[in-house]
């Protein structure tokens, strides 16, 4: 899995590639967790080229939007592919995260 971000005014963009799986969940949790040492943080996170999510990436997924959201901060998600929108339905984690079409969006959305 990569992890990539970058700056969009007040918030970052987070972009994952490949499998967010047991074996990427420590790499992605660290990265999140640099992402997140600032102000109040406004996350957007894009899932375009994210292949596959496990049990385990949803939870480094939902430990960030619990950091995000004691912190006073918002977190949205773009760019879901169907197999990953499809485990976001099954899981319920569509009603716990807020899901954008696109960035601007997202950026929107965590503003």
């Amino acid at each position: 899995m990569e992890f990539a971000q970058e700056q969009a005014g007040d918030a970052v963009i987070v972009r994952l590639t490949g499998r967010l799986d047991s074996g990427a969940a420590k790499s992605a949790e660290d990265g999140f967790n640099a992402a997140l040492s600032g102000a109040t943080p406004h996350l957007a996170v894009d899932l375009t080229k994210l292949d596959y999510i496990s049990s385990a990436g949803l939870r480094v997924l939902l430990v960030v939007a619990k950091k995000v959201q004691q912190a006073k901060g918002k977190v949205a998600l773009f760019g879901l592919s169907p197999n990953v929108r499809e485990v976001f339905s099954v899981s319920g984690f569509d009603t716990i995260f807020s899901i954008q079409p696109d960035s601007a969006a997202a950026l929107a959305a965590v503003r």
